[in-house]
């Protein structure tokens, strides 16, 4: 069976489309067999970047690592065709989903072996994770969390393994430190109430809107010819670097 890693949040611009894109093709320069799935049927952010990314290589007459990019089926239940599909080529395979509450994103938590939830670094964003009080405790779990409570009941009813679910930090800017510490407090003392870890993820970067259009990563630098990378180019290689051990994923030894 292949390891199914689901990048979900019920909210938009959280960066989960640039990390399903970096994280896919991160394990396809490592060498595994790596399928994606696209859930938004109306955005594709995740599918127009691979799309532009095979576009970028047939021009350029270069060859990317690439992972295999899946197609929804037809009829009441468009998701299990096309995962049995992949799930005969694959090692992993990444579902990549909304930003609003869909019944394939339901679907999807239900069967992640690994949950990446990436989250703007504010309280807006945290709000979907938990209810706060104005004095700035904890109440009680939000929308989203309860919507992984529920997969994660409905894994164990049909003897499925647990969810390890990582909660991203992305765009953690050098600014705002009292916010920051805020946030990270809030959420230290909710991953131990409702079960997720926390991880930094990437940071505020020109470079990431840059890539899109060509459907480049930070990996790929090298190979279109940016010999000079800046520092801010390293510095979210190290990124990715430290969200690919963070994640952990069987088999999986990070070599780049």
């Amino acid at each position: 069976m292949a390891h199914i890693i689901v990048v979900g949040n019920e909210k938009g611009g959280s960066g989960k489309s640039t990390t399903s894109m970096h994280v896919t093709t991160a394990l396809a320069r490592m060498g595994h067999r790596v399928g994606g799935l696209d859930l938004d049927v109306r955005q594709r952010s995740f599918g127009r970047y691979l799309e532009n990314r095979a576009a970028f290589c047939a021009r350029e007459g270069i060859d990317l690592p690439m992972p295999v990019m899946g197609q929804l089926g037809e009829g009441g239940d468009p998701l299990t065709p096309a995962l049995e599909d992949l799930e005969r080529r694959c090692d992993f395979i990444l579902l990549d989903c909304p930003g609003s509450h869909t019944r394939l994103s339901q679907m999807a938590h239900a069967l992640a072996d690994t949950l990446i939830t990436p989250l703007n670094d504010s309280f807006v964003d945290f709000d979907l994770l938990a209810r706060m009080s104005p004095e700035g405790e904890v109440l009680g779990p939000s929308i989203y969390a309860e919507m992984v409570w529920s997969a994660r009941q409905m894994r164990a009813q049909a003897g499925a393994g647990p969810i390890d679910w990582l909660v991203l930090r992305n765009r953690l800017g050098t600014q705002q430190m009292h916010n920051k510490r805020k946030v990270g407090g809030a959420l230290a003392a909710l991953s131990k109430r409702i079960g997720f870890r926390v991880a930094p993820g990437f940071s505020e970067r020109v470079i990431f809107r840059e890539l899109f259009p060509r459907g480049l990563t930070l990996l790929d630098l090298k190979d279109v010819g940016t010999e000079a990378l800046s520092m801010s180019h390293i510095a979210a290689r190290q990124e990715l670097r430290e969200l690919i051990t963070e994640l952990n994923l069987p088999g999986v030894a990070v070599t780049f």
